[in-house]
C-alpha cells in the first residue's frame, strides 16, 4: 500500500495562554504530542508560570487558574526551551508541526524566545514544515471568517476529549487533518515542504481579503505582521 505524509510521524502543537495578543501574551500550558502511523507514541504536558496574572476571560476558556499555574507551572524559560528545542528537532528531522491556527502558537514562541534575548525560531534553524487544517479548511471553504477548532471538529465528526486542553486541541488538530486529506486526496500529492509554501500562500491570500474587508469598512486594515506566515512578522519564504 503506498503511504503519503499522512501516515508518517507528526508532531502536534498546541498552547493555552493568558490572552489573544501572540506577542505578548503568553504560554499556561503547552502540549507536545507525537505521531506515527495515525497512533499516539508519546506526549509532553505541561503547566507553565505565566509570571503574571491570567486574566479571568482567559481562565474561564482554558480552567487553568492564575494559583494553580504559579504553584505548578514549569519556569517560563524552562517550558519555553523545551517546546523551541522540540520544534527545532522536528524541523530537522522533516517531522511536520501540526496545529490548529498555528501562526498564534508560534508566534507566541518566537516571540518569548526573543524576549529572553534569544534567537527566534528562523533564527535558529527552524524552517518547518508545518500542516495547519484552519489555514487548509479556510482556503477550501472559500470564506474569511468564523473557523473555530470545535466548528471544524464538527464539521468532520471528530471529538475532542478535551476542548481548550492543550493535548486535547493537538490530538484534534491531527484527527481534523486526517479526515480533510480524505476529502481532498490532492493534498497528499504535494510533499511537506511544498505543503508550507503553498499555506503560505493560502494565508497570504486569506491577508490580502481580509484587510480590504476590514478597510472597506473604515476599520482599517489588519497588522502588516499578519501577512507573513507561519510565524507573523518573520520571513520563512516569499510567497
Amino acid at each position: 500500500m503506498t503511504t503519503t505524509w499522512i501516515d508518517g510521524e507528526m508532531l502536534a502543537f498546541d498552547l493555552e495562554t493568558t490572552g489573544v495578543d501572540k506577542f505578548d501574551d503568553v504560554p499556561v500550558s503547552f502540549a507536545l504530542v507525537w505521531f506515527e502511523s495515525h497512533q499516539i507514541v508519546r506526549t509532553r504536558a505541561e503547566l507553565v508560570n505565566p509570571e503574571r496574572e491570567i486574566p479571568a476571560g482567559a481562565a474561564a476558556v482554558h480552567g487553568i487558574s492564575t494559583e494553580r499555574a504559579m504553584a505548578e507551572g514549569l519556569p517560563m524559560v524552562d517550558a519555553v526551551t523545551e517546546v523551541a528545542g522540540a520544534l527545532l528537532d522536528a524541523s530537522r528531522s522533516g517531522v511536520p508541526v501540526v496545529g490548529f491556527n498555528l501562526q498564534y502558537d508560534l508566534t507566541m514562541i518566537d516571540a518569548r524566545l526573543r524576549s529572553m534575548g534569544r534567537p527566534g525560531l528562523i533564527e535558529s534553524g527552524w524552517s518547518g514544515p508545518v500542516l495547519d487544517p484552519m489555514v487548509i479548511e479556510r482556503h477550501f471553504q472559500n470564506r474569511l471568517f468564523g473557523f473555530r477548532l470545535s466548528d471544524v471538529c464538527s464539521d468532520y465528526s471528530v471529538v475532542n476529549e478535551a476542548a481548550h486542553d492543550a493535548s486535547g486541541d493537538a490530538i484534534a488538530s491531527v484527527r481534523v487533518l486526517e479526515e480533510q486529506v480524505k476529502v481532498h486526496r490532492r493534498l497528499l500529492a504535494t510533499g511537506l515542504d511544498r505543503m508550507t509554501v503553498v499555506q503560505g500562500i493560502w494565508h497570504s491570500e486569506w491577508a490580502l481579503e481580509a484587510d480590504a474587508h476590514f478597510a472597506g469598512r473604515g476599520q482599517g486594515g489588519i497588522r502588516n505582521d499578519e501577512f507573513d506566515w507561519p510565524i507573523a512578522g518573520q520571513k520563512l519564504f516569499v510567497p
